[in-house]
């Protein structure tokens, strides 16, 4: 991309390319490194590679751009123009990215957990975490969608609250054994003592 919008729709494309053959696999898993130089040609050299099956993809961007002074002129003065606004959908985008995390996150301990919560509780949950997808898909507006954000973390407290407690459990400390009384030896109760015949003498 060239110029200096926040968005991809609102800047010019210089080029594509498609990294496929990558099989499916859970959220998280793929991990791809993509690795930018330029040459002393002024010329973009571009490459992508997935690191679980090594299947890579390049591409290549001559220096000329094929835009006059005046358009690169006009390109800052727009970005400069919309600084305000594009800020403000930034920040909507970033909002929505942060429900989807949000959501998957739950739904997927909700899977794996929900048989610990009450009916009640577990319906709650879904019915927010339907609620506030919907509104994240819909709305454009922060506010609301941030209001839907917080009602359904309240509702998934609960559930946070049974992880928090297994957590606590898993790492508790194992119980050690007490000390023996004193005057008892390890490994018994003194009470089957056996008595324990002794030479003495008394002298005058």
């Amino acid at each position: 991309l060239q110029g200096e919008r926040e968005f991809v729709k609102d800047n010019r494309t210089l080029g594509k390319f498609h990294l496929d053959g990558i099989p499916p696999a859970p959220r998280g898993m793929p991990q791809i490194e993509v690795a930018f130089d330029i040459d002393a040609n002024g010329i973009l050299h571009v490459k992508a590679v997935d690191k679980g099956t090594g299947k890579e993809q390049t591409i290549r961007i001559e220096a000329s751009s094929g835009l006059s002074t005046e358009e690169i002129e006009q390109m800052r003065r727009d970005a400069e123009a919309n600084a305000s606004s594009d800020k403000e959908r930034r920040a909507v985008v970033d909002l929505k990215n942060q429900v989807d995390q949000v959501v998957h996150e739950t739904e997927k301990h909700l899977k794996e957990h929900g048989s610990k919560l009450s009916d009640e509780d577990k319906a709650s949950i879904e019915e927010a975490s339907a609620k506030l997808k919907k509104t994240a898909a819909e709305s454009e507006d922060k506010a609301k969608i941030e209001a839907a954000l917080a009602e359904f973390q309240e509702k998934a407290q609960k559930l946070g609250e049974i992880l928090y407690k297994e957590a606590q459990e898993a790492n508790a400390p194992e119980a050690e054994p007490e000390p023996p009384a004193e005057g008892q030896a390890a490994g018994g109760d003194g009470s089957n003592d056996e008595p324990v015949d002794a030479d003495f003498e008394v002298k005058a």
